[in-house]
């Protein structure tokens, strides 16, 4: 028997297995129920008990030997699928990268402008009340925008409650926290209840500013938006100011500036005009400046106000307001910069 032991130790030596099938085959010849190991244990029984002590120790060795290399198997065979799965020589794939919607980069580049000549940015809510949102800001209570056809009023137990129809609500609300000088900025979303087209949404992006301190002029006005355009359009840009009417500003304006493309001659974008209107402006009222509890006597000051989308369109020539909402992929991707 000694003889058949040393001859299976000697095949198992030789055996090499490099596949799943070779190894479950190896396991069946054996350890199985017919296997070679199984008919040296039958074999085992019959002989005499003086050599049981050497042979069944013998035997344990061997069993233990064919289940190391079973072991030794598997364990290579899983290292090489791991292998196959993974090739470390392959290169590696690029992740596509995003990019900042066109508003959000025409956004921070407002902020940025305004935040080099020391006007910080304030935030509000964007549900109000008639205080914030009208009557602080000289609303009369007959006033066309409190109108539905122009706000989304909100039914609520508050009564007054309504989307803000402009950033200027926030305004309100840095006059009445805070003592003057006051220069901030207010970017935010507003909401007007219009009908949707290429040149009009129900929502949009204003970017509004306030200036109050002592002896605030509109000369003053005149020269921080014309730092303002020089730096979103290029140091030729000109502005000029129509008069114009708003409830809180007073005297008011509309501000145009010259066109980026026909350098002032006239083209199809600024309708042969050779200007293009970007903003509203004026002093502020008096009368805003009393109701949220500064005193019109000391302090002046001046406001503006411009849409994101209309400054995204001359900047980017987009010419359809809905592009910026509908979250066309192919849209967004022509802003990777």
């Amino acid at each position: 028997m000694r003889e058949k032991i040393e001859h299976v130790e000697r095949e198992i030596s030789g055996i090499v297995l490099s596949t799943k099938q070779g190894a479950e085959a190896f396991r069946i010849q054996y350890l199985g129920s017919k296997g070679v190991l199984k008919s040296l244990y039958q074999e085992f029984k019959t002989i005499g008990a003086e050599e049981k002590k050497e042979i069944g120790q013998r035997l344990n060795e061997l069993k233990q030997r064919v289940e190391q290399k079973l072991s030794e198997i598997s364990w290579e065979e899983t290292g090489n699928q791991e292998k196959n799965k993974i090739d470390l020589t392959r290169p590696g794939k690029s992740t596509p990268l995003g990019s900042l919607h066109p508003l959000t980069m025409v956004r921070n580049e407002l902020i940025q402008i305004f935040s080099k000549i020391g006007f910080s940015v304030s935030e509000g809510p964007e549900i109000e009340d008639d205080w914030h949102n009208f009557s602080a800001l000289n609303f009369p209570p007959d006033h066309p925008a409190r109108d539905m056809q122009d706000t989304f009023f909100i039914e609520s137990a508050v009564e007054g409650l309504s989307l803000r129809t402009h950033t200027s609500s926030v305004q309100v609300r840095v006059m009445e926290n805070q003592k003057p000088p006051i220069r901030t900025i207010s970017p935010g979303r507003v909401y007007r209840n219009e009908a949707i087209s290429a040149r009009a949404h129900c929502f949009f992006h204003q970017v509004e500013g306030l200036y109050i301190d002592k002896n605030v002029s509109f000369a003053d006005l005149k020269q921080t938006l014309d730092y303002f355009a020089k730096s979103l359009f290029g140091e030729t840009a000109n502005i000029r100011l129509r008069p114009s009417y708003f409830p809180f500003t007073e005297p008011s304006a509309e501000v145009d500036v010259s066109c980026s493309l026909c350098q002032g001659t006239g083209c199809g974008v600024c309708k042969h005009t050779g200007w293009l209107e970007i903003l509203g402006c004026g002093m502020v009222d008096p009368n805003v400046l009393d109701a949220c509890g500064i005193d019109s006597t000391v302090y002046s000051g001046f406001a503006f106000g411009m849409g994101v989308e209309r400054i995204a369109q001359l900047k980017y020539r987009v010419t359809d307001l809905r592009l910026y909402s509908e979250n066309d992929v192919r849209f967004l991707n022509q802003f990777h910069f």
